[in-house]
């Protein structure tokens, strides 16, 4: 355990002085929040609906930090350590595949919990969303989900043979998904035919079920989406630790 955390704090500090996360886990979703207050307010969802749009996106808006953290910012860092060859310094000490890639797990998880808690203050404080489910069932899915979406970027990171790989996988799955998955663009304004579509994206489901968390709607109903959440979390956790490169 004191290797871990002497790990993970310096991970933290590398990561802090770099920045990136700090715009694209934290501060992304909180604006993207306000920018969703100001259009929609307390417009309900649709006709006769008991909750606000902003109450229905807040699940949504939540997953930006999972999508930033978990598929772009893990997986760059690993690969990148491996490019500069600090992966092959680590293979002669006691350190393991399962530690490199639980620290960063760790790292990226604090800060989509940050995320999570200034999305809420803001969306509750400047524009009265509330929250009308249950926070035991929204915490369990959010946990769900980002262990899903952090597992694909391990399996990038710890698989990818160079930078240059990893930055193109990274690239491909997390721009559609950050656009089509409804996090940025809710899903429910989005043409039928596009839904479609953006139903095939992991996020997607997680999505559905975060927002059915959020909103106290039937849990039976996302039967699928935890399904596939944790199917996905299996699979690619499994590959990274299997086919993890150390050079």
């Amino acid at each position: 355990m004191k290797a871990f955390g002497t790990h993970f704090k310096t991970e933290l500090k590398l990561s802090l002085r770099g920045m990136d996360m700090v715009i694209f886990s934290i501060c992304m979703p909180v604006v993207v929040m306000v920018i969703l207050g100001i259009i929609y307010g307390a417009k309900p969802a649709f006709a006769g609906a008991d909750y606000t749009f902003l109450e229905q996106s807040f699940g949504a808006v939540a997953a930006i930090a999972i999508c930033a953290s978990g598929v772009m910012g893990l997986p760059l860092v690993v690969s990148d350590y491996r490019n500069k060859k600090i992966l092959k310094r680590f293979r002669v000490t006691p350190v393991s595949p399962t530690m490199i890639l639980a620290v960063q797990v760790a790292v990226y998880t604090l800060y989509t919990l940050v995320s999570l808690v200034l999305v809420y203050i803001t969306a509750k404080l400047f524009f009265g969303c509330g929250f009308g489910g249950s926070w035991l069932l929204f915490i369990g899915s959010y946990i769900l989900v980002m262990l899903s979406m952090f597992s694909i970027g391990m399996m990038v990171g710890g698989v990818a043979p160079n930078v240059k790989t990893a930055n193109l996988l990274c690239c491909v799955l997390y721009f559609p998904m950050l656009i089509f998955s409804g996090t940025t663009l809710p899903y429910e304004i989005m043409p039928k035919a596009l839904q479609r579509i953006a139903d095939f994206m992991p996020l997607t489901q997680g999505i559905k079920l975060l927002k059915a968390a959020s909103l106290g709607l039937p849990m039976d109903g996302v039967l699928l989406p935890i399904i596939v959440m944790a199917a996905l979390a299996v699979v690619c956790i499994g590959v990274s630790i299997r086919f993890f490169r150390w050079e």
